[in-house]
């Protein structure tokens, strides 16, 4: 056996003569763990959130869109648009038109983004799966339905039960300035069959309407703002984007998801940097119990080092022995904490237990949590940097102070 090794082993778990030490390490060994298990069970809720954005943007939002370079609508020729469809990457299309409008219901009102989409939009996203109540259907017969996101619902009180309609008014794009300014407005009223739950930024700004009823709000023929694409999963998405993009040109700029809402995904990102920063600065705090227990250990042990030191071992190896006590120390406690983050972790993904507040306004009722692999192993590399560094500067300062005589 590794005779630093032993000997590091034999301190960490022998009896000490004094009780003293023993509760420090024991201290020690509890602190970091504390701090391990605050950040996997951290890094594991925020996962659980990120997981429930995206898959709420992920519905909303298709995999591709097709938008003009210049100006807010185009005409996508019928010939271009066949080539997409014709793909195997690709499932489904759906042409968007979308305008902010003004809302009036009762005597409610306020501004938001009315979109204008195809009867295939529940293929093309997962609009489907976010209703509240009800079914996705732009249609009753002949008369045109809208939904509305929640926000929208709560601010104008509306009931899709009750019969009242929807009241959309918008300028008129053709239009040149009236003196009666009623001349200058078009409106259009629209039965609100039903409401669908997202982001709160979702929420409050959209309100979902068939395409043919939103280009004739809007004053467009043929017109559309933008084309969203559903993808096969089974093929490469980056090679899907790069053949739509090959297809349509160089006048259209082609998103994916993330390009779609870059700002979101780049605030995630660093959000989860940060808290990831600011925990290991907590275990960095942690680990200073860890200087401790091994300066009074290598004062307790002074005599049995120069005990050691005549025998013929020399100081490197005698260095080498607490250090390797201070990476057991930081490891017992790494482990002690990821066993005990991860089991929490896995209790609250599977029963929820502790419920979120104000749930009733959000798509679940208790904090998600999902942990990965990677961030166990971040983990684990940060407590053992840290705890190597914990050890290190105080081996060489009381060795070179008490062992150098």
């Amino acid at each position: 056996m590794n005779f630093p090794l032993y000997i590091a082993r034999r301190y960490v778990f022998a009896k000490k003569s004094h009780n003293a030490i023993n509760i420090i390490a024991a201290i020690s060994i509890l602190g970091i763990a504390v701090g391990t298990l605050a950040f996997i069970i951290i890094l594991s809720v925020f996962n659980g959130f990120d997981l429930v954005v995206r898959e709420l943007f992920n519905s909303f939002y298709a995999d591709i869109e097709v938008v003009p370079k210049e100006g807010k609508v185009f005409v996508m020729d019928e010939k271009t648009l066949e080539e997409i469809r014709n793909l195997d990457q690709v499932v489904a299309v759906s042409s968007i038109v979308e305008e902010n409008a003004l809302l009036v219901y009762g005597d409610r009102q306020t501004i938001s983004t009315v979109r204008g989409v195809s009867s295939n939009y529940d293929v093309v996203t997962g609009i489907d799966t976010m209703l509240g109540d009800g079914q996705f259907i732009l249609y009753n017969q002949t008369t045109p339905q809208a939904f509305v996101g929640r926000g929208i619902k709560y601010m104008l009180n509306i009931e899709p039960e009750f019969v009242e309609n929807l009241k959309i008014i918008v300028p008129h794009r053709t239009e040149k300035i009236q003196y009666d300014p009623n001349r200058a407005l078009n409106t259009k009223r629209i039965r609100p069959a039903g409401y669908f739950v997202s982001q709160p930024e979702i929420e409050v700004k959209y309100v979902l309407v068939p395409l043919d009823f939103a280009q004739s709000l809007f004053d467009y023929s043929n017109e559309i703002s933008a084309l969203e694409i559903r993808l096969n999963p089974r093929y490469n998405a980056a090679r899907s984007q790069k053949m739509i993009e090959e297809i349509v040109g160089d006048a259209y700029k082609v998103k994916n998801r993330i390009q779609q809402n870059e700002l979101l995904y780049k605030t995630m990102k660093s959000e989860k940097w940060a808290i990831f920063f600011i925990l290991a600065f907590i275990l960095l705090v942690a680990s200073f119990n860890v200087v401790g227990t091994l300066t009074m250990l290598i004062i307790e042990k002074k005599n049995d080092i120069e005990t050691l030191r005549h025998l013929g071992t020399n100081l490197v190896t005698i260095r080498r022995t607490f250090l390797l006590e201070g990476l057991i120390v930081s490891f017992l406690g790494a482990v002690a904490g990821l066993i005990l983050g991860s089991i929490i972790c896995l209790v609250q993904q599977e029963f929820g237990i502790v419920k979120l507040q104000n749930a009733e306004s959000f798509v679940i009722d208790a904090y998600p949590v999902k942990i990965m692999i990677t961030d166990i192993l971040m983990v684990l590399i940060i407590v053992s940097g840290i705890g190597y560094f914990a050890s290190w500067y105080p081996i060489r300062f009381i060795t070179r102070k008490y062992l150098t005589a």
